[in-house]
């Protein structure tokens, strides 16, 4: 997996070193007339990362990208948590917050959500394993790095999931257009929100193991909401009322 880009580099750079798997950094050999490069490549040896220089052609040859701003991260496959061992680290909060999409396959939409979950204060995202979108660099670079950020998991069934949070302790909030508006809604103090799918939102199976289905009031000329849109609504209602309570 080829990463591109200087944002991407700085967000992966403070971020613990320990959760990436980067094989090598690789830089233009042109980039001594370019300080901020410099710095860049300064601070990712520093930190243990190997790093190698080539050609602008050649880093444009890795990332398909000619705009690669000069820097090129070569990783192994994103790595994905094991679903218990997150819930069992969770155990010791006493609030958290899961994202649960299920079926998103717009790496763009992913992206967007992956970076809204992460500033709204969210604690792990699930994704599904079939009819979704993985992690891919194009959904690192909408998420501006922050991908590696937060714990992601892909689960093979979202309903059965669904069941392990509830034995857990968790409440569900799936969103759908029929539900109590989302400022209206009183959230557990641990809880798992789910969006669904850009066409067909959450599917009937998913959402019947729901708890609660929250909604987006909107004028009646407009039939729904960009998913990353509505996430983003949601989860930083979420963290207000956490704030609220002093969580």
């Amino acid at each position: 997996m080829y990463l591109h880009g200087r944002n991407v580099l700085k967000e992966l750079l403070g971020i613990d070193s320990s959760r990436l798997r980067i094989k090598r950094i690789l830089f233009t050999n042109q980039r001594n007339v370019d300080t901020q490069l410099l710095e860049l490549a300064k601070e990712a040896k520093a930190k243990g990362f190997r790093i190698e220089e080539t050609s602008p052609e050649k880093l444009a040859g890795l990332c398909r990208e000619k705009k690669h701003q000069g820097v090129v991260i070569d990783l192994k496959e994103f790595s994905y948590v094991n679903s218990e061992k997150i819930l069992d680290n969770l155990e010791r909060q006493s609030t958290a917050t899961i994202v649960l999409l299920d079926q998103i396959q717009d790496p763009h939409n992913l992206g967007a959500i992956i970076r809204t979950s992460v500033a709204a204060g969210a604690d792990a995202i699930a994704i599904t394993s079939s009819n979704s979108a993985e992690i891919t660099p194009a959904v690192v670079k909408v998420s501006a790095g922050l991908a590696f950020s937060i714990p992601v998991i892909k689960i093979v069934n979202m309903a059965q999931f669904e069941k392990s949070l509830k034995e857990r302790g968790y409440w569900i909030y799936a969103s759908d257009m029929n539900g109590t508006p989302y400022y209206e809604n009183e959230y557990s103090e641990k809880s798992a929100i789910i969006f669904g799918n850009e066409g067909k939102g959450v599917r009937r199976l998913v959402k019947g193991r729901s708890d609660v289905l929250i909604s987006i009031p909107m004028e009646r000329t407009v039939d729904s909401l960009n998913v990353a849109a509505a996430a983003a609504i949601i989860l930083f209602d979420r963290r207000r009322q956490l704030a609220v309570r002093g969580a």
